[in-house]
């Protein structure tokens, strides 16, 4: 399968979780073997020396792991507050619709590893920044964030490149 066929799988779902979001539901290309092998390979396409891919909570899980396994790496998971039975380091973020808090243990990221980062949609890039951000705290460098979707009218790319302006960023689709 080509990858123009396998994003075409993502659906938009109008006023989901709240009112005025747009919705990208995932669910049929993930149970689309084909499709979902096609992205993984794609998002693999990387800067040669990651250490381990970090994904974010909780869809960003799925393709960070998979990613992980293409590479050869470890993986990451950087959760929701509270869901992590170490200790962590923590970082809030504003989201479109809210904010929320994510944690990373102190000992995820060796001092020095290359850590690619990893979330199914780049919408105002406060998640993204927040998980920059705890891989910073450990010690560890990020490279390169990579996105299966990207909306690009919430300027999450200009957000990120703000603060982060060395992290090259890659989104396989990109959402007017």
């Amino acid at each position: 399968m080509n990858l123009n066929d396998a994003l075409s799988l993502i659906r938009p779902i109008p006023n989901f979780p709240q009112p005025n979001i747009l919705f990208q539901d995932i669910t049929p290309l993930l149970s689309n073997s084909s499709a979902f092998k096609t992205v993984i390979d794609e998002m693999s396409i990387i800067d040669s020396g990651i250490n381990y891919v970090a994904g974010m909570e909780a869809r960003g899980f799925i393709f960070a792991s998979a990613i992980a396994t293409n590479l050869n790496s470890g993986f990451i998971p950087i959760r929701k507050s509270g869901k992590l039975p170490h200790t962590t380091f923590s970082e809030s973020y504003g989201l479109e619709y809210g904010s929320d808090t994510l944690e990373i243990h102190t000992d995820a990221c060796p001092p020095n590893s290359r850590i690619l980062i990893v979330d199914d949609v780049l919408a105002t890039g406060g998640t993204a920044c927040a998980a920059i951000k705890l891989v910073q705290k450990s010690g560890a460098h990020v490279p390169q964030l990579v996105f299966l979707l990207e909306i690009q009218a919430l300027n999450g790319r200009k957000n990120i490149m703000q603060q982060f302006p060395d992290i090259k960023i890659n989104s396989l689709k990109i959402i007017q």
